[in-house]
């Protein structure tokens, strides 16, 4: 029953991401997000990280969702154009990176070996002690590159939403 409740959110996650992606509607592209975010918990409560399906919900479906709606409501968009509409050169340039970025994701995930995955559910521990010492030991560098970048996303919202002075 656990494996069937897995592989459903997974294909709700998968088909949804999808849809955010290439529907023409913002409105739409949120709630596909939020309905991926809850799979994604899903996934997680099913693994026993019961913690990280809790944050996944607070953080992501409770607060980005929220801000992003409210962006998309304060300018009210309508709708998307269609992308490279006018620039040929930047769609072949696109789906070439799309296509790069999904070979190394495939090759990376054959090179996965059982012992790199998660801790396995039911730790003694739980799973806020296993997961805060894998982001504050074996995987800092990328727990710290995902600040770094953070951060230059709020520089860059700061710089795009300032008004110039004239």
């Amino acid at each position: 029953m656990v494996t069937y409740v897995f592989l459903v959110a997974a294909a709700v996650a998968i088909v949804f991401a999808l849809l955010a992606i290439v529907h023409r509607n913002p409105i739409v592209n949120v709630l596909s997000l939020l309905v991926v975010f809850f799979a994604l918990a899903a996934i997680y409560a099913v693994l026993g990280m019961d913690f990280l399906a809790a944050m996944q919900l607070i953080v992501y479906a409770g607060a980005v969702l929220v801000l992003f709606l409210f962006v998309i409501m304060l300018l009210n968009i309508k709708s998307v154009e269609r992308i490279g509409s006018g620039r040929p050169l930047q769609a072949v340039f696109g789906a070439l990176t799309a296509i790069a970025i999904a070979t190394a994701t495939v090759l990376a995930i054959r090179q996965l070996t059982p012992s790199w995955g998660a801790l396995l559910p039911g730790s003694a521990k739980g799973t806020v002690y296993p997961l805060g010492h894998a982001l504050l030991t074996s995987h800092t560098f990328a727990f710290e590159l995902i600040s770094v970048l953070l951060v230059a996303s709020l520089v860059g919202a700061y710089v795009l939403a300032r008004k110039e002075d004239r």
